[in-house]
């Protein structure tokens, strides 16, 4: 049977901007991809100047510092990730597993360089969980921290108020994001306007501030303070945390709004907060306490930190959505097991609910506040795991830099070796900061990296078993058809892995009801390493004689896959097999694994994956199957 064309399924659509403009586009852009990046100056100049640096808050070493943050913000997030990594998007999709989806295409027909790329890919994932989860502690601490400016005080207020904010935030997340969207991109957008506005205010105290842009000042700084001074880009790191989240979110809007969000008025407002900053600084040392909040007039203090709880609330919000997507993404390559998840729009596929990572980051973080206390102590946690997500990139980088990229790489392979330099900087300064709290984010890492690969080992393990102790499809049906058992009328669909073995739900279904339906579909999902299949590549269909069928439905790693809704219109545009959903009976095998400790894992993990194939999602809610036309068979496999 030839390959059907139909219209995308659910969700098999890349998300469209409906007649916005572009003005509009880079508003929404502001609200969302900058956030976290955008709360960075309200903790990144305290903290390189607190007490475990042991730095003085005198001229040439404020200078040096605004140099160092001036020219990272420039080199890694300009350079990088605005102008570079942008261009490398997975049919309009970014993110970290986009990247190692597109650079492992790259290595077709190397199978161990491709493993070893899926090795770096799914150890940034992790990372990228493991500081994500201080993103809504530290923004939020640090934004209430302004009451204690205001009033000493409110000081014993800060964390029971934040943490009394991270809860709300964590529980309007089943009401989805939509209606609150509407709002990220104006308050964001004056947001960045007031740290402008004060920055330039501060700047004219001390002009001599502007310097701080010579290189000079950055190179001098590392003169003075020997090979010691490198340990600062453990604070200087702050600043750029947010860089890899412009990445990931770039799909929602397109890279060129992105691009001029960043260098028309993101950067710009940044910049000129930091160098306002550091002006105070010059002119009263004492300001260090709090440089952001000091340099706000005390009559807007108080809405100061009314906007920049705001403005905290959505950069925490733009990660608790990020780990959402990521965690799709590895639902559907198959790294984690299916999740209970809930689609919250109508209309955008990108807004969606996941109960269990969002109460389980809710608990985190609330456990993070608790235990940290302030935003001076979790940034001694912040920034190990993000340097080590920015190195992932950039090696990834320069493998699609050099497959995919011929007219440019002359250019982009230097940078990456510019870049690679940075990145194993940062990570040597903040791997400094394990001790002190940093093993906290590289331990929650490891975790997620090792139930990742699990996951992945484990489901490779079980398939080769049920393969083992499978029947082959090809010899099996002959046999049945030479004495076939009793026809019922209908039609009855058999998911399967394998698509060369005939599925437990059949033998099953055979052994206990001894009957076989009119028509039999064996089933195969597969998700491609794109973000959107191609209509052309959507389903294949093959007759295998005597009302059996093979399908095959294909899902990009961004799609909702929703199997009834592709497999029916597919089948009413082509007009060559009708599918009657009431005459339609769908059957799974839901297999116990046993581990047996003997074979391709050590039995911890062995019973690891066992336990989370147990709470696995079952396939009718995560295929979108009516619940009331699935049956599922049980079957024992040893691994």
């Amino acid at each position: 049977m030839p390959l059907p064309r139909f219209a995308r399924a659910r969700g098999a659509a890349a998300p469209s901007p409906a007649r916005t403009g572009l003005a509009g586009l880079v508003l929404a852009a502001v609200g969302v991809v900058f956030g976290d990046i955008g709360t960075s100056p309200l903790y990144t100049l305290k903290e390189a100047f607190s007490p475990h640096y042991g730095l003085v808050a005198d001229h040439d070493t404020v200078l040096g510092i605004l140099s160092l943050v001036f020219w990272a913000l420039n080199l890694v997030v300009t350079v990088k990730y605005v102008t570079i990594i942008t261009r490398a998007d997975n049919a309009g999709e970014g993110g970290i597993m986009a990247l190692m989806a597109l650079a492992q295409r790259t290595l077709a027909g190397h199978a161990r360089s491709s493993y070893l790329v899926g090795l770096l890919g799914v150890f940034g994932a992790a990372l990228f969980f493991g500081d994500g989860v201080i993103t809504p502690a530290i923004s939020v601490l640090s934004a209430l921290e302004g009451l204690e400016v205001v009033a000493p005080e409110f000081g014993r207020w800060v964390v029971p108020i934040t943490v009394l904010v991270l809860v709300a935030l964590f529980s309007v997340q089943r009401f989805g994001t939509e209606k609150v969207g509407k709002v990220f991109g104006p308050v964001t957008g004056l947001w960045f306007l007031v740290l402008a506005v004060l920055g330039v205010a501060n700047i004219f105290h001390e002009p001599e501030v502007l310097q701080a842009i010579n290189p000079v000042w950055a190179m001098r700084f590392f003169v003075d303070h020997s090979v010691g001074g490198i340990f600062i880009l453990g604070a200087v790191v702050l600043a750029v945390t947010g860089g890899e989240a412009i990445y990931t979110d770039m799909g929602h809007f397109g890279a060129r709004p992105v691009r001029i969000a960043w260098y028309c008025f993101v950067l710009p407002a940044l910049m000129l907060n930091y160098l306002g900053q550091g002006a105070l600084v010059l002119e009263d040392p004492d300001a260090i306490r709090n440089p952001f909040y000091v340099g706000v007039p005390e009559w807007g203090r108080i809405p100061m930190v009314i906007l920049a709880t705001a403005a905290t609330v959505i950069a925490s919000q733009a990660v608790i959505t990020g780990a959402f997507s990521v965690t799709r993404q590895a639902m559907q390559l198959g790294y984690i097991p299916r999740m209970n998840t809930r689609h919250t729009s109508r209309d955008t596929i990108g807004q969606i609910y996941i109960p269990a990572v969002n109460w389980s980051m809710a608990v985190v973080v609330v456990l993070l506040v608790l235990a940290f206390g302030s935003s001076s102590a979790l940034a001694t946690a912040y920034g190990v795991s993000v340097s080590g997500t920015m190195l992932i990139d950039t090696l990834l980088l320069a493998l699609v830099a050099r497959a995919l990229w011929p007219r440019w790489r002359w250019w982009v392979l230097p940078l990456c070796v510019v870049f690679l330099a940075g990145d194993i900087a940062f990570v040597v300064a903040n791997a400094a900061k394990i001790p002190a709290g940093g093993w906290f984010p590289l331990a929650l890492g490891i975790v997620l990296f090792t139930l990742l690969r699990t996951w992945r080992r484990g489901r490779g393990l079980l398939r080769e078993a049920i393969q083992k102790e499978g029947i082959q499809l090809d010899t099996f049906l002959p046999g049945l058809m030479l004495s076939p058992p009793v026809r019922v009328p209908g039609t009855a669909i058999f998911l399967t892995a394998d698509k060369g073995v005939v599925p437990h739900a059949l033998l099953h279904n055979l052994k206990h009801n001894k009957v076989l339906h009119e028509r039999n579909l064996f089933l195969t999902v597969e998700t491609l390493t794109l973000p959107y299949a191609p209509p052309e590549r959507r389903l294949r269909i093959d007759a295998v004689g005597d009302g059996f069928h093979r399908v095959i439905v294909r899902f990009g790693f961004m799609e909702v896959p929703d199997v009834p809704l592709a497999l029916m219109r597919s089948c009413d545009e082509e007009g060559g097999m009708v599918i009657d959903p009431m005459e339609t009976t769908w059957f799974a095998s839901r297999e116990t694994v046993v581990a047996m400790g003997n074979r391709g894992m050590p039995v911890w993990r062995d019973r690891l994956f066992a336990f989370m194939h147990r709470n696995a999602a079952p396939a009718s809610g995560f295929f979108h199957i009516p619940g009331n036309r699935m049956v599922e068979l049980g079957a024992q496999v040893e691994i």
